[in-house]
């Protein structure tokens, strides 16, 4: 699969948007596998890692993101929607369940109504060992120009995590027992 085809066709004119998320998708898809090897699990399909943590970012081209050089309509919290819709039209259903249940640690219900997340009311969080990985990798990398190449440490996950309650953070906390760094 051409990811890089994938992106720049829906990214258009938007090139430097474009290779922002590139950028930080190879990123995330560098730290997935990394640590989906480490864990030495035959079960892991580490292509379907790598192509979904490519690509888990793509909604972002219809955003309206301008720190990002995003000009579409869409609020940024849609990206994963958006994602999913995409790599579904793909003909790709599986890593558009990555996109969708990417967001932070993932979404609940509970979530979308507590914070009125202009989502769909079900839950989004990430169900398979391979979209926690991607999830979890993710968190570790930001898209903002100036702290693109920046790995953050879990200290700096956990506070952002925090704004949106506690539940989160003891989420990434039993990912980073079961992922490691």
């Amino acid at each position: 699969m051409d990811v890089e085809n994938i992106l720049t066709r829906h990214f258009g004119g938007d090139t430097a948007a474009c290779a922002i998320v590139l950028e930080h998708s190879r990123m995330v898809a560098d730290m997935s596998l990394r640590i989906a090897r480490a864990l030495d699990d035959p079960t892991l399909d580490l292509l379907f890692i790598e192509e979904a943590a490519l690509l888990h970012d793509i909604g972002v081209c219809r955003t309206d993101s301008p720190g990002i050089g995003c000009s579409g309509d869409a609020p940024y919290i849609l990206h994963g929607i958006i994602g999913r819709e995409i790599l579904e039209a793909e003909g790709l259903p599986r890593h558009a369940l990555v996109c969708e249940r990417h967001i932070g640690v993932g979404l609940t219900i509970d979530d979308i109504v507590r914070q009125g997340l202009p989502l769909p009311l079900r839950d989004m969080v990430p169900v398979t060992r391979e979209e926690r990985i991607v999830c979890y990798a993710d968190l570790f990398f930001s898209k903002k120009g100036n702290s693109l190449r920046h790995e953050k440490a879990p200290h700096e996950i956990r506070r952002g995590l925090s704004r949106h309650g506690e539940h989160r953070v003891e989420i990434f906390d039993r990912w980073l027992v079961e992922f490691g760094l």
